[in-house]
């Protein structure tokens, strides 16, 4: 969801205005027209909010994309926590439907998270934030693990029910999470399958 080929550069005068709008980003990182690349995507839970994506490489952190949501011009930085998503969730509203749950959760996962860093849904090795592996033991073990996430139904409160492999930190664990219409996840179960493996997730994004 956020390496694929949805995302469309900003450039230009608009380049140059968001930049001044986001400078200097946590009081740490400064964006420059020349290094920092922009780019913005749609998301099919939101009518009018974008994301927006900042990499740049003189921040000496390669691996570190910052993101943002841009609700209809007012900016909410996407810092790891759950507060500005369900600021925006609130606002926008956010409309959950059974084709984008799942969308929607990958989404939630990845930008709200613990001391660890992201709660990857791991679906693919195909997904560039399933680590680099080098022995064949572990690739084998996540090979074996990773699947598509999987919507099964709602519940008598009207919540979706959904089902995946999370990669949190060195381990990998299955879990059952439901999703309310607000936008609000609870984890139901989870049920550790590899813990102690020698890759972890590296997706910084402050």
């Amino acid at each position: 969801m956020y390496e694929d080929n949805n995302w469309n550069p900003v450039l230009g005068e608009e380049l140059e205005g968001f930049i001044s709008q986001v400078n200097p980003i946590d009081g740490k990182y400064q964006a420059n027209a020349a290094t920092t690349e922009v780019a913005w995507r749609a998301l099919p839970f939101y009518e009018n909010v974008v994301m927006i994506r900042l990499k740049d490489r003189s921040w000496g952190k390669p691996r570190l994309a910052v993101y943002f949501l841009a609700d209809q011009g007012t900016l909410y930085r996407l810092n790891g926590t759950s507060p500005p998503i369900h600021e925006v969730n609130a606002k926008a509203p956010i409309v959950v439907t059974e084709e984008n749950v799942l969308d929607y959760l990958r989404f939630f996962c990845f930008f709200v998270r613990g001391e660890e860093g992201p709660f990857l849904i791991a679906e693919s090795m195909e997904d560039p934030y399933i680590p680099q592996i080098t022995d064949d033991k572990t690739r084998t073990v996540i090979e074996g693990t990773v699947r598509p996430a999987s919507y099964d139904g709602r519940n008598e409160q009207g919540y979706f029910l959904c089902d995946a492999v999370v990669f949190y930190s060195n381990a990998l664990f299955i879990a059952n999470f439901a999703v309310q219409p607000s936008g609000m996840i609870e984890m139901l179960s989870d049920e550790p399958i590899a813990a102690d493996l020698p890759v972890k997730v590296d997706a910084p994004v402050n």
